[in-house]
């Protein structure tokens, strides 16, 4: 997808009259690049507000590999968003009929599909789309704007192997500590931005 085709799918996703955490649901595939089950399944012990950092456990990982996802500012944002909403539940993103179980990863299916539909009906040029299609657009997104190869691969949990694995782990720790840099606040002070994300995906991809 486009940057436009986002735009259009955000103005018709908020005509179809879906709710706010599911708009919430579509961002979120889009600024982390994980797999649609790994974030309805997500549980509040996996977000760590102080660091800005989401552990995916081995568990429910495809390569059984526990994940790590730097969240950017306006991934945090959501979260904190979605925990207002979450109402007590271990879930981020609960079922709207019992809070003790995750969201059906349907809905996401069928809330893309619903907004493709209202936007081809008008004329829109928006192609059929499911959650997979946001996570390639991230990655596209992001190898146009010049990032790392190797770093796309690991944001997406793709397996490597063998040195040139230890290579990339190696840099993008050492990637994320440059990034950590110190961000100027009002009355001449500073702090240390833990946020780390893909910022320019983040601005793209605003509301």
């Amino acid at each position: 997808m486009t940057p436009e085709e986002i735009r259009i799918m955000y103005q018709y996703m908020g005509r179809i009259g879906t709710s706010t955490w599911i708009r919430a649901a579509v961002k979120l595939l889009l600024l982390t690049m994980v797999r649609k089950s790994e974030l309805t399944n997500t549980t509040w012990s996996e977000i760590n507000f102080r660091e800005a950092l989401w552990t995916i456990p081995k568990e429910r990982m495809k390569r059984r590999n526990p994940h790590m996802v730097f969240l950017s500012r306006q991934a945090m944002d959501i979260f904190i968003a979605l925990k207002t909403f979450s109402g007590g539940s271990e879930y981020v993103l609960p079922s709207r009929y019992d809070s003790d179980v995750p969201m059906s990863s349907a809905t996401l299916n069928r809330v893309m599909t619903m907004t493709y539909k209202l936007a081809q009906k008008e004329g829109q040029s928006l192609a059929k789309f499911g959650p997979h299609d946001l996570r390639r657009t991230a990655s596209t997104l992001l190898h146009e704007a010049g990032y790392n190869t190797d770093w796309i691969e690991k944001f997406l949990a793709h397996e490597q192997k063998g040195v040139r694995a230890i290579i990339c782990r190696r840099e993008l720790q050492r990637e994320r500590r440059s990034l950590q840099a110190r961000d100027p606040i009002p009355g001449g002070r500073s702090q240390p931005l833990r946020i780390v994300g893909h910022e320019n995906l983040t601005t793209m991809l605003s509301w």
